[in-house]
């Protein structure tokens, strides 16, 4: 796929999430299907207009029979949906729950400016430490970072660790909150969930969406490829970045990323968005915070520089001491396969071993300038930061 750049002991799935519309439409509004209500977070509105989606839950219009010429008679309207008083006050319950995660949670949420442009972060801890994607920081080092009160601060890098587009920002500040990190590894399919940054600039913004999928392996322009990233509806625009992925426990349980991109038609995939689990986020994070740097990525590493040919993945520079070194690779090596997988592509190859682990003994097929081909066996490396 192209793309652009919980714990929760209550689990809503899309059937409450349409109870709750069908809730504010049938009791809150009470009126016809053209009204509008108000979205459950953020800006959002939504037009309370059948549709496949609520299919389940529409109101059924009267109907009305001709009177009989012989015999006068009134028509009977047909019964309508209508919510029982237990669901709508499931709705309320979901609406309440929302709204109580978004007031608990968007004081955590900041935006961050740089001279080349804006995104969002997360206060990790009380010292001034604030999580955000590397792509944010990019090559600056002082950045203006905005409170959700409008208060403005001098942040400085505290580090970037670009594999894994995690990067910490500091700040000066006092009497600051930091969000509650979740175990992202508890999430389901199905998981409610809100995403909430700066996107475009508009602080304190929030949308709404599920857990699509987990555990997917997501590349990004840079050509960095992401493990472990959170594929979820809520949209995720430019400027989002860096924010907060937060469950109706009020915890963050992923760093907004990426946005997908139609390869076909161009511009953004609604829908689709992908975020980096909190778990991952934090094994980065407190390694920056403790010394600068990563030395413990948990990523597997070949030790070489790759580039995409009319031949295949060409290896364009090799590590000395490497893993790759150490089992006879060199420059002009083609590498055909890993672990018996074809890497047609850098974006494929990367894939691959972004699957596998420090310490993982695998095969590599190569073929060399000559155009003799052969299978080595190398042990991985750890990933440096």
């Amino acid at each position: 796929m192209s793309v652009s750049r919980r714990r929760t002991t209550q689990r809503v799935v899309a059937r409450v999430m349409s109870l709750v519309l069908i809730a504010l439409v049938a009791i809150a509004c009470g009126t016809s299907g053209s009204s509008k209500v108000a979205a459950l977070v953020g800006l959002q509105t939504v037009n309370a207009q059948p549709s496949a989606s609520l299919a389940a839950g529409t109101t059924a219009s009267p109907s009305t029979s001709t009177p009989s010429t012989s015999t006068p008679s009134t028509s009977t309207p047909s019964p309508t949906a209508s919510p029982s008083g237990s669901d709508a006050e499931d709705a309320f319950t979901v609406q309440a729950q929302m709204v109580d995660v978004i007031k608990k949670v968007n004081p955590d949420v900041v935006l961050i400016e740089t001279d080349a442009g804006l995104g969002s972060g997360v206060i990790y801890d009380n010292k001034g430490d604030i999580v955000t994607n590397a792509h944010v920081v990019g090559t600056s080092t002082t950045f203006k970072v905005t409170l959700s009160n409008g208060k403005s601060y001098t942040g400085t890098l505290v580090g970037s660790y670009t594999p894994d587009d995690v990067a910490v920002v500091r700040i000066n500040a006092s009497g600051l909150t930091p969000a509650v990190f979740g175990d992202s590894s508890k999430l389901q399919v199905g998981d409610v969930v809100l995403a909430m940054g700066n996107p475009l600039g508009l602080q304190s913004s929030v949308t709404e969406g599920i857990v699509s999928a987990l555990s997917r392996q997501v590349s990004e322009p840079s050509g960095n490829t992401l493990p472990d990233v959170i594929q979820t509806s809520a949209a995720i625009n430019p400027g989002n970045s860096g924010g907060a992925l937060v469950d109706l426990q009020g915890e963050v349980v992923g760093i907004p990323t990426l946005a997908a991109t139609d390869p076909q038609l161009g511009g953004s995939a609604p829908g689709i968005g992908f975020a980096i689990s909190s778990n991952r986020a934090k094994v980065i994070a407190d390694q920056l915070i403790a010394t600068g740097h990563v030395t413990n990525s948990g990523r597997a590493y070949l030790g070489v520089s790759i580039t995409d040919s009319a031949q295949g993945v060409l290896v364009a520079q090799i590590t000395a001491g490497g893993p790759a070194a150490k089992a006879g690779i060199v420059a002009g090596d083609l590498i055909l396969a890993v672990g018996g997988q074809s890497t047609p592509d850098s974006a494929t190859l990367l894939q691959v071993v972004s699957k596998l682990h420090p310490g993982d003994t695998t095969q590599v097929q190569v073929q060399t300038s000559s155009g003799t081909k052969s299978t080595v066996t190398l042990t991985l490396g750890q990933l440096p930061g």
